[in-house]
């Protein structure tokens, strides 16, 4: 099973740039969109529907802030519309396709460092419920936030830039701790200038010579560990500042 997240930045922006050429492309059974900032309703059907996909969204209530989809070429037996509390539902930020024995979420944590930390606070709490469960989950998108030093290209500069601040980082050191899930895309790859994210993308300058940042993730529990195949970041994809994350699991939807 082949599971893409991608950070569109702008779902129409993104389609302008050719994101929907980029997708007809890939042999991906579950694309995870995230800040589509946009309403699902003012999408047309080749951006909802697009062929081979069955399109799943979320919308924020604020027009033209955050939300999140995703794209299943087989139908889910359920999707999961948020987590429950305020900030994460009214402003679109979890989407789970339910299979099986496991299920798939899209997700966008808040940029913006407050809002950041008090969603950080009722997350982690969800995150904990999810290590008694006997289903599995696969839990994509952006986080906002650098894990380690390799996750950020001058990151000696940037300890107090939000993404990297030392109560963020404690967060991540958490997830991928005491609580047990596994950072995919390090398990495959531990090289440097591996990154997601450019904040001023030069379309003439090479990705992994800027300022870049791995704030993308796919995670998941341990009992998923040695499912985990093979995984890439897609960095020739220009139709966002952020770059698709792929993950191949050997796993059946």
């Amino acid at each position: 099973m082949k599971i893409a997240s991608i950070n569109v930045n702008g779902i129409k922006s993104a389609v302008d740039r050719g994101f929907l050429d980029w997708l007809s492309e890939q042999d991906a059974d579950v694309v995870c969109v995230q800040n589509l900032q946009v309403k699902s309703f003012e999408l047309s059907e080749e951006i909802l529907y697009p062929e081979g996909y069955e399109g799943y969204f979320l919308d924020a209530e604020q027009d033209g802030f955050s939300g999140v989809g995703l794209y299943c070429r087989q139908i889910p037996k359920a999707i999961m519309y948020g987590l429950g509390f305020e900030q994460c539902d009214h402003e679109g930020r979890f989407l789970q396709a339910d299979y099986d024995k496991f299920s798939v979420a899209s997700f966008l944590m808040p940029e913006e460092p407050e809002a950041k930390l008090k969603f950080i606070a009722q997350y982690s709490d969800y995150l904990n419920k999810l290590r008694r469960k006997r289903r599995e989950y696969i839990i994509c998108g952006t986080w906002h936030i650098a894990h380690k030093t390799i996750d950020v290209r001058h990151w000696a500069e940037h300890q107090t830039t939000p993404g990297f601040r030392a109560e963020e980082r404690a967060f991540m050191d958490q997830v991928f701790g005491p609580m047990g899930f596994i950072d995919t895309f390090r398990e495959i790859d531990r090289d440097s200038d591996q990154y997601t994210y450019w904040p001023k993308l030069d379309q003439e300058v090479p990705r992994n010579r800027q300022d870049g940042w791995r704030l993308d993730y796919q995670i998941v529990g341990p009992n998923l560990q040695r499912s985990v195949k093979d995984a890439w970041i897609d960095t020739e994809a220009t139709f966002s500042e952020y770059a698709p994350l792929f993950v191949e699991y050997d796993l059946e939807p």
